[in-house]
């Protein structure tokens, strides 16, 4: 169901119902590309069924899917053509064409092939737990998470999310766990990570199939590498990549979250999938976050900074204590 996630917090004040999702998605209503169209952006039903909602409501988990659809047409194939127009204009002109004219005949050359060009479709998951004020996109880079946060926050109004950040660093926290092998509780280290150093070189460990808790490992650490990606299990029942940007990357579940659980039948088994997803993550999102010191409360930071004087200047508190400046540092502008 889920493959990576990157986590938002939502504002305290969004109040929206199902329907209303449900009737602002349909304004974007997932098309297939037009025969010049390079790509095409829409929302379309979470179980893959024509006509079936746009939200879909499983136990109170709220699940969303953007399908992307882009034309697939090789460089090399538009330079090509391109060069084929350039050679005409050549010989019904005597002139090469300039800097201006080869970007037009660029652009025509495109448009002439797209109609012959391939589609491939892919699709990215949006889960929204209302009732713990979280939103999850699954998506395998921050880019692209960023592109469906601005069209679910220009879709949906009102919303007002945060990419969760904690009080600890992810790098620093994962170097502490490798170093004295004593991760959260709940969780446990597995036979994968990255360290990189943060000097000019950018020198790279990897280990995989490995085990962590060895002294070459602690020796990569104290000259100065940092963890980028460790590979953890919860309670063994979850098993995940933790990135130093709050990634949760390669969630597979295992065994013992199927224990008890009778195999769905096929038109059931959208919404098995989805109650163990669901029901497992949310708990084990909460518990790491704790694991790496709480999350940073940019919602509270930026009320604070709100209710501010409006003269008032950002390096003086008016009421001559220090604590303007401590609320004002941790705003999510900084």
């Amino acid at each position: 169901m889920f493959k990576n996630l990157m986590v938002y917090r939502i504002g305290a004040d969004w109040q929206i119902t199902v329907e209303q999702i449900e009737e602002s998605l349909a304004k974007s209503v997932f098309v297939e590309c037009g025969a010049t169209q390079a790509q095409s952006l829409g929302w379309t039903s979470p179980r893959g069924i024509p006509h079936a909602p746009l939200v879909e409501d499983i136990g109170g988990h709220w699940l969303l899917k953007l399908m992307l659809e882009q034309r697939v047409l090789p460089g090399s194939v538009v330079r090509k053509r391109t060069d084929e127009l350039a050679a005409r204009v050549e010989q019904e002109t005597g002139r090469k064409p300039g800097k201006k004219q080869t970007k037009d005949l660029k652009e025509q050359a495109t448009l002439e092939l797209l109609p012959q060009a391939f589609t491939k479709q892919s699709s990215i998951r949006v889960w929204i737990a209302p009732a713990q004020q979280l939103l999850m996109i699954d998506a395998g880079s921050a880019s692209r998470a960023e592109e469906v946060v601005t069209l679910l926050v220009k879709a949906l109004d009102g919303l007002n999310l945060h990419l969760i950040q904690t009080a600890e660093s992810p790098a620093v926290c994962m170097a502490a766990w490798l170093m004295d092998g004593v991760p959260p509780e709940g969780f446990t280290i597995d036979r994968e990570c990255e360290l990189k150093s943060g000097d000019e070189m950018k020198s790279v460990v990897r280990y995989a199939r490995h085990a962590l808790d060895i002294e070459e490992v602690r020796q990569h650490l104290q000259s100065g590498k940092a963890p980028t990606r460790l590979a953890m299990s919860w309670k063994d029942r979850v098993s995940f990549m933790l990135t130093d940007t709050l990634q949760i990357k390669k969630i597979s579940f295992l065994d013992l979250a199927f224990e008890g659980r009778d195999t769905p039948e096929k038109d059931e088994a959208f919404d098995a999938d989805a109650a163990l997803a669901t029901g497992e993550l949310c708990k084990l999102i909460p518990e790491l976050i704790d694991g790496l010191g709480g999350e940073h409360d940019f919602f509270a930071a930026g009320a604070a900074l709100a209710a501010l004087p409006a003269n008032a200047s950002p390096s003086t508190d008016p009421t001559g204590s220090e604590s303007a400046n401590q609320t004002l540092e941790t705003a999510p502008w900084d």
